[in-house]
């Protein structure tokens, strides 16, 4: 287990090392200047353009920018955003709470209702195995963006259930306004790991030592228990993991669609604006819960299944 623990932190740190480097460099290597985005349509005397090239260290070669930003973040130091001169942090700050908590409602969504559906159609065959491949064969063709406006439609419009924008006070408020963001993002993946759960428990009801237990009268309740959810627990583990570090690249588009105040809705508007320092942040942010969510994934797995620590890898 310590091996393997050494071995997904070191596969951690070097991938968000380089992913630091693709997003610095992609950024100001792109065409367009920086410093741009605060003259905006006004033309600026070569001296003015000068001193604020000085100012944003961009009259220095670009390793030693990169050397620079990377320490900084390395002590916490994110920069300062170039369109409201607030620190980078504090901007980041202000909306990672509600995307944390619309990251876990989404899930908590996912896991219930996409396993669920998966037991039922993999212990179930027939009726209720085609009708559960029927909903999960629609619910994976829907992209957060067109459930975000059928939500919209109907509980919101129409029914006035659900506020179409923005958040209430306090906690209640907070998860009534994010209660349709997180059901138009677990749509399609309650789909998906319904699949996944119901193709890894089929599989395990098929071996043979799980046939022979259920022929010489041990309790399905047992077997099932014992045998078969624990060793389809795997497959089932990646695709949270990875259904996870999707939700966040998923807030994107559905805070923006609901006008959740998040980092989702902050990363297209820093977009928008050019404001690379957020961009920045907020880019290695998500890379950064994306790994993360992997490396949980592999570590629970190997909590799981004892082979996974002996073997020193997962899956």
């Amino acid at each position: 287990m310590g091996r393997l623990l050494l071995h997904r932190t070191g596969g951690l740190l070097t991938t968000l090392f380089l992913s630091s480097v693709v997003i610095f460099g992609s950024l100001y290597l792109a065409p367009g200047s920086p410093e741009n985005v605060l003259f905006g349509s006004r033309q600026p005397t070569a001296a003015a353009r000068a001193a604020v090239r000085h100012r944003l260290h961009l009259d220095q070669p670009l390793p030693v920018r990169y050397w620079d930003w990377l320490t900084g973040v390395l002590h916490g130091d994110l920069g300062t955003s170039m369109v409201t001169g607030q620190p980078v942090a504090d901007r980041i700050g202000a909306g990672l709470g509600n995307t944390l908590l619309l990251v876990l409602m989404t899930m908590i969504l996912v896991v219930v209702v996409g396993m669920a559906a998966g037991l039922a159609a993999a212990l179930l065959p027939g009726r209720v195995d085609g009708a559960v491949s029927m909903l999960t064969s629609v619910s994976v063709t829907v992209p957060p963006f067109v459930a975000s406006t059928l939500l919209i439609s109907v509980f919101a419009v129409k029914l006035g259930w659900f506020p179409a924008s923005g958040l209430g006070d306090g906690l209640g408020g907070r998860i009534q306004g994010l209660a349709l963001p997180a059901v138009a993002m677990a749509v399609l993946s309650c789909g998906f790991l319904a699949r996944v759960t119901r193709n890894a428990v089929r599989e395990q009801l098929e071996r043979e030592h799980v046939q022979t237990a259920l022929v010489r009268g041990l309790p399905r309740a047992t077997v099932l228990r014992s045998h078969v959810l624990r060793n389809a627990l795997p497959p089932i583990i990646t695709a949270v993991g990875l259904l996870t570090a999707g939700t966040f690249a998923s807030t994107l588009v559905v805070e923006s669609a609901f006008a959740v105040p998040g980092i989702g809705q902050l990363t297209i508007q820093s977009v928008a604006q050019k404001d690379f320092p957020v961009v920045q942040a907020v880019a290695l942010l998500l890379v950064g819960a994306f790994v993360l969510c992997n490396a949980a994934s592999d570590l629970i797995q190997a909590l799981v299944d004892p082979r996974l620590r002996e073997a020193g890898s997962t899956s």
